[in-house]
């Protein structure tokens, strides 16, 4: 018998007004240089009524846009020497006006809006019996297909419906803090994973001591660049070096943002092409504090690397790679506290089967055992989890995805035992959810997808893309769901 699924009303759609003011280096250093000059040729008052011009035109569309133009004014400023002008004796409104030359708008969610994940907001205060607060993060993907991470607020009230605010009206990028600390030893182990020749990894950590900063790192890398002979494919796997060291940063929101205003643009460059699919948590600690872990895939065109999201408050994020030879392929996500005093992750090591891996150390995965392989026509292809495990009475339940016949990707339920969640004890033999006729159609037909769900007031409550395109939510009654797990 199918399993009754609530479909939800509510629709989540990509939307093009939501734009953020980012970078833009319009060709090479020559072009750059021509538009300079362009510039600074101009007189005083030309200078300042262009710039006025600029910002009635872009002002009430981004919060504070003179610190974002006085800040790509800063990215030039090494091109500006070239024309032999002091960068910071040029009048505040010539620096501004640069940055406006080198900043462009970028709409982030104009292609798809998807891959949804709900988790628990810190705040529950002034809500009434049987609400809960909640936090969704989206994928947002724009022009190129960059995908961001972004958020909405909303309550699911006494009978499981969604309430969600209006998304603030501006879209506010955080600094980004470069204040890692690495340690050699294991900075090392992470280039050998990704099989980096290890003589030319060795120019570079020589000068190093043990523990390093980022400023320490590059000024190491070009001292080894200068002082070997490299060629073109040399230098390139020297910069290798520093494509790792990129993906450390924190970064941190104003205070008068709005949840919704927030968005985690990719940063580093191993995340150039793509923050994909983040897969939050809310975890408790042993001593019962709680932080949000957020496991995804940073892609930069070529290579991906899975990252660990650390917040809080979702003001201030830290974001650091995940170690280890079983750290390497899509799809990890963490359970919501240890299991036997070890983290613990379930992931798709090879693409296509479900693994169980413990660790000490949260940063570090060497430890992998497959659980699961597909086993229905709807899975033949591969299956995979959607989100991080959730704990009932019953065992762990873990939301999976299935591939079958046409590419088309369907929702089912695993259940792992609570002590021993290596162990399957159950799962559901037919698709707790596959696509209709409406969520069939988007960016990529036939696929149904979400990156984690909740339990509230008995139902599994299920945040879901529709065709890699839009996100919907539904409920599912665990009385239900539980009386339908074919149990071994």
């Amino acid at each position: 018998m199918a399993i009754h699924v609530d479909r939800k009303d509510i629709r989540f759609y990509p939307d093009s007004k939501r734009v953020i003011a980012r970078y833009f280096f319009p060709g090479g250093e020559e072009r750059a240089l021509s538009i300079i000059k362009k510039i600074l040729s101009m007189s005083e008052e030309d200078i300042r009524f262009t710039l006025n011009q600029v910002l009635t035109n872009f002002s009430q569309r981004h919060r504070n846009i003179s610190k974002i133009y006085r800040k790509n004014f800063n990215n030039v400023k090494d091109i500006i020497k070239k024309v032999e002008v002091e960068p910071e004796k040029l009048s505040k409104s010539a620096k501004l006006l640069i940055g406006s030359y080198f900043t462009m708008e970028y709409s982030i969610e104009s292609a798809a809006f998807f891959n949804p994940s709900i988790m628990e907001d810190p705040d529950q205060t002034s809500l009434c019996e049987g609400e809960k607060r909640v936090i969704v993060s989206f994928r947002a993907t724009g022009e190129g297909h960059i995908s961001s991470i972004v958020f909405r607020s909303g309550i699911i009230d006494q009978d499981n419906n969604l309430l969600f605010k209006d998304p603030g009206e501006l879209v506010d990028i955080p600094e980004a803090i470069k204040r890692h600390v690495y340690n050699k030893k294991e900075f090392v182990d992470k280039l050998s994973e990704m099989h980096i020749q290890e003589n030319l990894v060795g120019m570079v950590m020589e000068h190093l001591k043990d523990h390093f900063t980022y400023g320490d790192l590059q000024a190491s890398i070009v001292q080894a660049i200068e002082s070997n002979n490299l060629d073109a494919v040399q230098r390139k796997v020297v910069q290798d070096v520093n494509w790792l060291a990129n993906s450390h940063y924190e970064i941190s929101f104003s205070l008068d943002t709005a949840l919704s205003e927030r968005v985690i643009f990719p940063i580093s460059y191993t995340e150039s092409n793509g923050i994909e699919d983040a897969r939050f948590v809310k975890f408790t600690e042993n001593d019962g504090s709680v932080i949000y872990y957020a496991t995804y895939t940073a892609f930069n065109g070529f290579t991906i690397l899975p990252k660990l999201i650390e917040t809080t408050d979702f003001y201030t994020f830290k974001v650091l790679p995940i170690h280890g030879e079983y750290a390497q392929n899509k799809g990890m996500a963490l359970f919501p506290r240890k299991i036997n005093d070890k983290y613990c992750m379930v992931s798709r090591v090879d693409g296509v089967n479900n693994y169980i891996m413990f660790s000490e150390d949260i940063h570090f995965w060497r430890d992998a055992q497959k659980i699961q392989e597909p086993q229905f026509p709807w899975q033949y292809i591969q299956v995979g989890n959607c989100g991080s495990p959730i704990e009932t009475e019953k065992g762990w339940l873990l939301l999976t995805h299935g591939v079958g016949s046409m590419r088309r990707y369907c929702l089912g339920i695993t259940l792992l035992d609570r002590d021993d969640p290596t162990r399957v004890i159950g799962q559901t033999r037919e698709p707790l959810l596959a696509p209709n006729d409406e969520e069939r159609e988007g960016y990529v037909p036939n696929v149904v997808y979400s990156c984690g769900a909740i339990i509230h007031n008995g139902e599994l409550v299920i945040p879901y893309a529709m065709a890699d395109y839009a996100s919907t939510f539904a409920t599912v009654s665990l009385d239900e769901l539980f009386g339908e797990i074919e149990y071994y």
